[in-house]
């Protein structure tokens, strides 16, 4: 995958940033920084592992995990990334373990892939779809502000040792 070093482009301007990216940035302390933990779905298989953490630079927040699926998937490796909304996973921090009960390996064949420096709109509204959630109720409402993207969750439910 060819990596570049400027921000991703958005549908809402330019704040959405890979955290490798970001020399001023880090995992908040007391969390741990999940890149290369596996990703399972709600059947318990692993589908692929945390790559990237991309940040929204204005809020100071995680909003996406960037997957990259298993080669076993048999997907071609330019589609083999995926973004997900940080609220939709949790933690099994014992065994470095991203848990995602709304997809399976199966599932995840038919999620949209992640181009590296496109992140639109209608990019995030495509992940809502495929994942079932609900899409922003009017034009001017945050986007952010649903739940999906609420990262607290996600290091709540983990288990702690």
């Amino acid at each position: 995958m060819e990596t570049t070093t400027g921000p991703i482009p958005s549908a809402e301007g330019m704040h959405l940033r890979r955290l490798r990216d970001l020399t001023e940035f880090e995992v908040a302390d007391g969390n741990p920084d999940v890149r290369g933990w596996s990703v399972r779905g709600a059947d318990g298989r692993q589908f692929g592992q945390v790559f990237e953490l991309i940040v929204d630079v204005d809020a100071l927040k995680v909003r996406y995990l960037d997957i990259e699926l298993d080669e076993s998937l048999r997907i071609n490796e330019r589609d083999r990334h995926i973004l997900l909304p940080i609220g939709v996973a949790a933690l099994d921090e014992e065994a470095d373990n991203v848990f995602v009960p709304s997809l399976t390996a199966q599932t995840v064949l038919e999620y949209p892939p992640y181009v590296e420096i496109q992140i639109t709109r209608q990019y995030e509204e495509a992940m809502l779809r495929a994942l079932s959630l609900p899409l922003a109720a009017a034009p001017g409402q945050d986007f952010y502000g649903q739940p999906v993207y609420d990262g607290s969750g996600f290091y709540q439910r983990r288990k702690l040792g």
